[in-house]
């Protein structure tokens, strides 16, 4: 397997990260995210959307951290990352949407304007990422992880831009239920890190 990452990009560590909980072995070509699609001819020619990551598979290329987190758990892992029933998988895809809202518009979007000098509003980004923290608080607070009773790719899905969050100018000292989580996470086996997370 190929993985086209970059070392920054917590959309790809998703795929990382969850490749190493599955302990699958893969080669990772390194984009340089801040030069763009158009630096990587390759890229462009695997995702016409010229994003990162992008997973290969032999004869199959998957593009978008989702699609990735969903394909390696279902062919390399088991229903406990991916449930099969209705109602633990609609709990994943649940968590997948607010991934892809609350956490990549706000928490996200407010890390890449403090590190990498992104134009959104800041202001805007940071309100949107309390609002994602404070769902997932509110979930945690109860129980361990986020839509089943074990980790699940709504977890690691989740992970990286809350963990990343004070990079973002947003601190989690008043979400002791997320921090506890994030910690759950890191325990995993097979658990790798990323710059800004251990």
């Amino acid at each position: 397997m190929q993985l086209y990452s970059a070392p920054y990009s917590g959309n790809a560590y998703k795929a990382r990260l969850l490749l190493a909980l599955l302990g699958q072995d893969y080669e990772t070509i390194d984009v340089d995210i801040i030069k763009g699609p158009q630096g990587h001819p390759e890229l462009m020619r695997l995702n016409p959307r010229g994003q990162i990551p992008v997973l290969v598979d032999g004869d199959i290329t998957i593009w978008d951290s989702q699609a990735i987190l969903c394909y390696l758990a279902r062919r390399y892992g088991d229903a406990q990352w991916l449930p099969l029933e209705a109602e633990p998988l609609t709990r994943v895809m649940q968590w997948l949407a607010v991934s892809e809202n609350e956490l990549l518009f706000g928490l996200a979007r407010a890390r890449a304007v403090l590190r990498f000098q992104r134009p959104w509003d800041l202001d805007a980004c940071q309100q949107l990422g309390r609002k994602g923290l404070a769902v997932l608080e509110d979930r945690l607070k109860a129980r361990d992880w986020l839509a089943t009773d074990c980790a699940t790719i709504a977890d690691i899905a989740c992970y990286p831009y809350v963990a990343l969050a004070p990079e973002g100018g947003l601190p989690l000292d008043d979400w002791p239920a997320v921090r506890a989580w994030l910690q759950r996470i890191a325990a995993l086996p097979g658990h790798v890190g990323m710059e800004g997370i251990g």
